[in-house]
């Protein structure tokens, strides 16, 4: 089964290991790989930047033209736009929205010629840093997006509890901390930082460090998510 915390072993390095991790995510996670088409058209791409009056970041670009049409990768719960979507706000070029438009994701025009810039997430502070490179904010999303995805009815792929402090020892002994860097959920400080977790065909992520935080988790099967409930002890919202 596929470790998401092996392959991600030492952070992403670069969007170069950013695509190698995702299109093999989509592969063996998914199960679909990435193929032609799946990506967004450039001349989507050229129309944005034509209409913005500057070129994107090479690593969102690349991002977009590796996977930007696969919406079952991209566009679960806080989406992707689409390129022709794309809009500047506050200084800031917005490539990602909360589902009820109450944060937005971009990239600081100041950083916007860098090739792999940081991102930023606009919070009830305002826009506050969100990761340090557009490659690893790639990842995060295809993995958030996954991890929210909407399973087959009567499966239970997805599901989530208020973490007692008790099971923390639990969480941490059976899964493995993924090596993305610890970064804010946009609601506030109560809910940051936001950690991965995972494990052979298990994904996990726990929002913020207090007693009763979320935590969110994914297997790549039924039982899989099952064996994660047994795992943890909590009020898990699909099962117990």
């Amino acid at each position: 089964m596929f470790d998401v915390a092996a392959e991600l072993r030492g952070g992403v390095k670069g969007p170069r290991h950013a695509w190698d991790f995702l299109r093999a995510f989509a592969a063996e996670w998914v199960g679909v790989p990435v193929a032609a088409g799946h990506g967004s058209p450039t001349e989507d791409l050229d129309a944005a930047e034509q209409e913005l009056g500057f070129v994107l970041p090479s690593a969102l670009r690349e991002g977009f033209l590796l996977l930007g049409s696969r919406d079952d990768l991209t566009r679960n719960q806080d989406p992707l736009l689409q390129p022709t979507g794309l809009f500047v706000e506050d200084g800031v070029l917005v490539f990602r929205r909360e589902n009820q438009d109450c944060a937005w994701w971009g990239i600081s025009l100041d950083e916007v010629e860098q090739d792999d810039p940081p991102v930023v997430v606009q919070s009830p502070d305002g826009w506050i840093p969100f990761l340090d490179r557009m490659s690893t904010a790639w990842v995060e999303l295809v993995l958030s997006e996954t991890l929210f995805a909407d399973a087959a009815p009567g499966r239970g792929l997805h599901d989530a509890c208020e973490l007692p402090s008790s099971s923390l020892s639990a969480l941490e002994a059976a899964f493995t901390r993924v090596d993305v860097p610890d970064y804010p959920m946009w609601v506030g400080p109560d809910d940051s930082p936001v950690r991965w977790y995972a494990g052979p065909g298990c994904l996990l992520r726990r929002d913020g460090l207090e007693d009763l935080s979320w935590l969110y988790v994914r297997g790549c099967t039924d039982e899989v998510t099952e064996g994660i409930r047994r795992t943890v002890p909590g009020r898990w919202e699909r099962g117990s």
